[in-house]
């Protein structure tokens, strides 16, 4: 195979001297007036007086914001699935299936061919920052596996097809990069997660792999599938994939893995890359190293405003966008699209770290706050507890969920799937930090947690292995971008959960 890695580090030269000189906050503006233009004759473009908007402060006026399930009613649902000049110009030929995290529910978002292209110049972008922080590098001499769903997408009219966003992905990718790309033909089309994943790995290893990318805990099991046919001191991934570089990650948190993850990097040539794609949208890349923010794409087709999360549910919110947006705030992403979604609230949180150019982390879910009891808990703080505490007993966490137990005081139940296992010593003491961590973060769960007065201790149970992804294959949800949930808030839910993990 050619390698192409040289063409590609000419055009990233021209790139980040584009990024070097833009001005975000004007690209932004520009990038919102685009929008807005593109879409005036539009159902939604003439119900928002589109025709008339010329600035920031017009469209805010002009457009309030929405959930999937406003624009669904309003404006998607009656034509569903043919869209057409309904939120955007012309027909929308795909529609992405969300992971239904948070709700359970699937749902179908708008995918225009315009959004297609947007996604396609996001992955080069984050090649473009891994060519730049590796001048040496050789990634497009192989091969760059993408773990996600099905590329064959599902038929739900003449010429509308749909599927999960990796799949829309995977079928999608650009002529000249497909030789460069696995899985290909018969084997990215394949639906049944164990089957393909198992297919995969033995075919992966007779690949030369440069990159992979995928959700960490999804990856976790497909290396344990190679692990079976490797040999027994085959651990690290550079002894699977010798010329791996770039390990791409992203949908969940990474800092529980993040332990587990630099195991498998040691020795080897790769780097660990997160990027913040979603199903309305690519957001942001890394584009130095681990802990220093991902760069918000400010020129790729969407407009962002951000709500301080504290204001989300009140009746009239704050709406920032990147000209008034601070540092160090958490922030409910709303993403205005050229797929006709339009100051449509994506249900992530950040924080900017920087705003030249903009740089954040991404926080967590606004949907997956814990205050079953007051205590007031997001899932940034649950996340980096868990993954200290993982660190505290020398366990790494395979996947985990946490929610309330009404009884006595009432308190938290962590459900956690360990590699190795742990003993009864070993759970008390990451409860233990888990407790003391929380109490560090947040004041209101530390005052909850004050003399066992409002809260007994949290406790946890390690589930067998192979629990979770058991779990998600009932629920038809095994792979690709599907994730589990990190907090389940309803105590019914989080009662049914612990009986089907059979948690007593």
């Amino acid at each position: 195979m050619l390698d192409a890695t040289p063409l590609l580090r000419m055009y990233a030269r021209w790139r980040l001297g584009r990024l070097a000189r833009q001005d975000a906050v004007a690209e932004q503006q520009r990038q919102l007036l685009r929008l807005v233009g593109s879409a005036a004759v539009t159902r939604f473009g003439r119900d928002h007086g589109f025709a008339k908007v010329a600035s920031v402060d017009d469209y805010q006026t002009a457009v309030p914001l929405r959930r999937f399930e406003d624009f669904w009613q309003a404006y998607w649902q009656p034509s569903f699935p043919r869209l057409h000049d309904v939120t955007w110009p012309g027909t929308i030929p795909y529609f992405a299936l969300s992971s239904g995290t948070s709700s359970g529910v699937t749902k179908h978002i708008p995918v225009s061919q315009a959004m297609v292209k947007a996604n396609e110049r996001a992955a080069i972008d984050l090649l473009v920052h891994h060519v730049a922080n590796r001048p040496r590098s050789r990634i497009f001499g192989g091969r760059n596996f993408m773990l996600g769903g099905s590329a064959a997408l599902k038929p739900l009219a003449p010429g509308i097809l749909a599927g999960d966003l990796s799949g829309l992905a995977a079928g999608r990718v650009p002529w000249w990069a497909r030789p460069r790309f696995f899985p290909n033909g018969p084997l990215a089309e394949l639906a049944d997660w164990e089957t393909k994943t198992r297919l995969l790995a033995r075919q992966s290893l007779q690949e030369d792999i440069r990159s992979m990318s995928g959700t960490p805990s999804w990856m976790l099991l497909f290396f344990e599938e190679l692990q079976r046919l490797a040999p027994a001191d085959a651990r690290p991934l550079g002894t699977w994939y010798p010329h791996l570089e770039m390990l791409v990650h992203g949908g969940v948190s990474f800092a529980p893995y993040r332990s587990r993850f630099a195991e498998l990097l040691a020795g080897s040539h790769a780097e660990a890359r997160e990027v913040y794609p979603a199903s309305e949208g690519f957001v942001a890349i890394a584009d130095r190293g681990p802990d220093e923010g991902l760069r918000l794409l400010a020129d790729n087709g969407l407009f962002f405003e951000f709500v301080p999360t504290d204001e989300l549910a009140s009746a009239r919110p704050t709406r920032h966008w990147l000209g008034t947006a601070e540092i160090d705030l958490d922030y409910a992403v709303v993403v205005t699209s050229c797929a006709g979604l339009w100051s449509y609230i994506l249900g992530d949180t950040v924080r900017f770290i920087d705003l030249h150019p903009p740089r954040l982390f991404v926080t967590g879910r606004s949907s997956y706050g814990l205050s079953a009891f007051g205590e007031h808990l997001t899932g940034e703080q649950i996340d980096r507890a868990v993954a200290a505490a993982a660190e505290a007993i020398g366990g790494h966490v395979i996947d985990y969920t946490v929610g309330p137990v009404f009884q006595g005081r009432g308190h938290h139940l962590y459900l956690v799937e360990f590699q190795p296992s742990v003993s009864a010593q070993q759970l008390a003491a990451f409860c233990h930090t888990v407790d003391s961590r929380l109490a560090a973060a947040n004041a209101d769960y530390a005052e909850h947690r004050k003399g066992d007065f409002g809260m007994d201790p949290p406790r946890a149970k390690a589930v067998a292995p192979g629990s979770f992804a058991a779990w998600m294959k009932a629920r038809g949800k095994l792979g690709a971008q599907n994730k589990v949930p990190r907090v389940v808030a309803d105590g019914a839910a989080f009662k049914d959960l612990c009986g089907t993990l059979s948690v007593s």
